[in-house]
């Protein structure tokens, strides 16, 4: 077996996972994806091991452009995107992903993992500790051009991870008194958003380091990308129904660890 098949057969087995938290938490994968990925492709020598970070981080976010895209068909057809806050929230996380797919290769990528790692914690604790009154407490959405500027902000630090936003804006429309569902299906649908214009920065600052004909659009390596969405397209859905079905808090607390782990990982990579 050929070393670029069995790339692709890891990463198919990455993405049947990567869609179904996808579709469950409306996180578009890119927590699981890029430390599993980095690994894979050091492992097969893509790549130099000092790229290997960036090429899965732009690798992630084009594959979550088809992961979110099947999850937030899913969460509308449940009613669960809340089309009135999308456009203004998509605005922000549009501008503040393209903004940072640019920037990609000259930002000190250390001190954002550990800027990025903190915030999760903190949010992540946030949620698990939260009580009854916290959860009931009725708190009102920023006006729209303050929605619009904190979610450029997400949209950067979301592109600059590889992942799809969920990791932020979930909790933080859950804190503004969004229904838990109504807010992973939002996440769902800026995840498009954020991939899209954040793959056009990374294709685009990689496209002098990489060529197609070695596989590459940008930093994205294709087969990888091929791989994942091959299967994580088919399971999205299936995290997306299971999220009609699962208690509120218990996605609550299963997010909540997904961000601590994810913080971890960062941490100390």
């Amino acid at each position: 077996m050929s070393d670029l098949l069995l790339l692709f057969i890891y990463c198919a087995l990455l993405g049947s996972g990567v869609g179904f938290l996808a579709g469950l938490l409306g996180i578009g994968g890119g927590l699981v994806i890029v430390p599993i990925l980095s690994v894979i492709l050091l492992h097969f020598e893509v790549l130099p091991a000092q790229q290997v970070v960036v090429a899965a981080i732009a690798t992630s976010l084009a594959s979550i452009l088809f992961t979110s895209t099947s999850s937030a068909i899913a969460h509308h057809k449940n009613g669960n995107v809340p089309w009135d806050l999308a456009p203004w929230i998509m605005t922000g996380v549009a501008l503040g992903a393209l903004i940072s797919g640019f920037l990609a290769a000259l930002l000190p990528e250390q001190i954002v993992r550990m800027v990025f790692a903190v915030s999760v914690v903190l949010i992540a604790l946030k949620m698990i500790f939260s009580g009854k009154n916290d959860d009931d407490a009725e708190r009102k959405l920023p006006n729209k051009g303050l929605l619009t500027f904190f979610t450029t902000i997400v949209g950067g630090l979301s592109a600059m991870i590889g992942i799809g936003g969920g990791a932020l804006l979930v909790p933080m429309l859950s804190f503004f008194s969004i229904d838990m569902k109504k807010a992973i299906g939002c996440a769902s649908a800026c995840g498009i958003v954020i991939a899209l214009f954040g793959s056009v920065g990374y294709i685009t600052s990689g496209s002098a380091h990489f060529a197609l004909s070695d596989g590459f659009a940008g930093f994205v390596y294709l087969p990888a990308l091929l791989g994942i969405v091959c299967t994580s397209w088919f399971t999205a859905p299936l995290g997306a129904k299971a999220t009609q079905t699962l208690p509120v808090a218990t996605i609550k607390k299963v997010f909540a660890l997904l961000l601590l782990a994810m913080a971890a990982n960062m941490a100390l990579r």
